[in-house]
């Protein structure tokens, strides 16, 4: 099995790479892409592989952009942190899913189900088309998050945070009226739950709200400096794959 990796987070595709060798350790992975452009690059100019595992959110735009330009000519797994609304669309569609962190039983799962059908001969058909409309019509986001100190819980609204933050491998939340407080969530899985007409994914350790941009300055290789209010102590610099989508959505346009 010859199979590539669209994945823009490389510790991410790094660990399902060795995760698929423990479970298959004939299969090859013949290439990583980590962009949408890169992708259907790739997918244009070269043979199908037998197997594709796609992440949803990539740093320059959504994985589905991809069937706009091309076709895979393939099965795809699709690895994403979206909720259980999307996962019942990948089950209806007959599309395979990982959700994010991949758990190894469940990737076990997908490539014995991959295996069963090439032996058939046949996959069974995704309607890629089907579920694009439908994650793309899906307008209910978290509301509230919960946050939980020893046995206490408190609930703090979506639209009272300014950003979420990773720190020491721990994701925290900034509330507009600058408390901050750990979260359960990673970053993958906030950027799912929360309205990207309001909030965006500047780099891997940053989701902003735009009202928390007080300031922005160019910076070198056409990044973005942000400044934020309330004030971070980490840099905030939008990264260069993300800076084009970046500039799109302060106009008010939504991937």
């Amino acid at each position: 099995m010859k199979y590539v990796i669209i994945e823009d987070e490389d510790p991410a595709a790094l660990r399902l790479e060795k995760m698929i060798w423990e479970i298959a350790p004939v299969a090859e992975m013949i290439h990583h892409l980590v962009s949408v452009k890169s992708s259907i690059d790739y997918l244009k100019k070269n043979p199908a592989p037998d197997l594709i595992f796609m992440d949803i959110q990539l740093g320059d735009g959504n994985s589905f952009e991809i069937f706009d330009k091309v076709t895979p000519g393939c099965p795809v797994i699709f690895t994403t942190a979206y909720d259980q609304f999307a996962v019942q669309a990948f089950k209806v569609n007959s599309i395979d899913y990982l959700l994010k962190p991949v758990k190894k039983e469940e990737l076990e799962g997908a490539l014995t189900k991959f295996r069963q059908q090439s032996e058939k001969g046949s996959h069974d058909p995704a309607d890629f088309d089907k579920l694009i409309t439908f994650i793309k019509n899906k307008t209910e986001f978290q509301k509230r998050i919960l946050i939980r100190f020893g046995d206490t819980i408190k609930a703090v609204e979506v639209e009272d945070v300014a950003y979420f933050y990773t720190e020491s491998k721990i994701n925290y939340l900034c509330t507009f009226d600058n408390k901050n407080y750990p979260i359960d969530q990673n970053l993958d899985q906030m950027e799912a739950m929360v309205n990207p007409a309001l909030f965006f994914r500047i780099n891997r350790q940053f989701i902003v709200h735009i009202k928390a941009i007080s300031k922005m300055v160019s910076y070198s290789k056409s990044r973005v400096k942000l400044i934020l209010s309330p004030p971070s102590e980490i840099e905030t610099i939008v990264s260069t794959e993300r800076s084009p989508n970046f500039k799109t959505w302060l106009t008010g346009s939504v991937n």
